[in-house]
C-alpha cells in the first residue's frame, strides 16, 4: 500500500494546483513575479494582492462583497478550466465544486462576518499565504520553495495513506 500511496499522492499534488487558486508553488510564482525573475518578493506579492484587491472591489466602495469576490475568481477559473482535459460533465463538476468552495473561502476571510471582506481581512489571508509558500523563510518564494511545499505535502498524504 505504501508503494502505491505515495506516487497517488504526488499525483494529486502535480494535478491539482492546475485549477487551484493561485497559492500553489508555480502558480504562486507566475501570478506574482512580477520582474521575471524566478522569484516573488514580499514587495511584489504585497503589490499583486493590492491590484488583486482594487480589481475585484468593481464598485470602488472600499470593500469586497461575496458576489464581487466570487465573480472574481469565477473568471480566474475559466481561463484555468480552458485546458479541462477530462470532459465535459467532469469539467462542470468541477466549476461548481471550485465555485462552492469560493463561498466558502469567502465566508472564512470574512473574519467579522459583516459580509464585506475588508483590505485587513484580505491581507491576513494573503500573509498567512506567503508565509505558507516560503519553505526556507528568506521572505522570496521560488521554485525550490514550491518543489519543497510539493514534496511536503506528498509526505503528508503518503502517511495519511498508511
Amino acid at each position: 500500500m505504501k508503494t502505491i500511496a505515495f506516487p497517488l499522492a504526488l499525483g494529486l499534488i502535480v494535478v491539482a494546483p492546475a485549477l487551484a487558486a493561485p497559492h500553489e508553488g508555480n502558480a504562486f510564482i507566475h501570478d506574482y513575479d512580477a520582474d521575471h525573475d524566478g522569484k516573488v518578493t514580499q514587495a511584489e506579492f504585497d503589490a499583486g494582492r493590492t491590484a488583486r484587491y482594487k480589481a475585484t472591489d468593481t464598485n470602488g466602495d472600499g470593500w469586497v462583497s461575496e458576489a464581487e469576490y466570487v465573480a472574481e475568481y469565477s473568471t480566474r477559473l475559466e481561463e484555468q478550466l480552458k485546458s479541462f482535459d477530462r470532459g465535459e460533465e467532469k469539467k462542470i463538476e468541477e466549476r461548481q465544486r471550485q465555485i462552492r468552495q469560493t463561498h466558502v473561502r469567502f465566508g472564512v476571510l470574512d473574519k467579522d462576518k459583516d459580509g464585506k471582506m475588508s483590505k485587513a481581512e484580505y491581507d491576513a489571508s494573503g500573509a498567512r499565504a506567503f508565509a505558507e509558500q516560503d519553505a526556507d523563510k528568506d521572505g522570496a518564494i521560488t521554485s525550490a520553495d514550491a518543489s519543497a511545499n510539493a514534496a511536503r505535502r506528498a509526505a503528508e498524504l503518503a502517511k495519511r495513506g498508511d
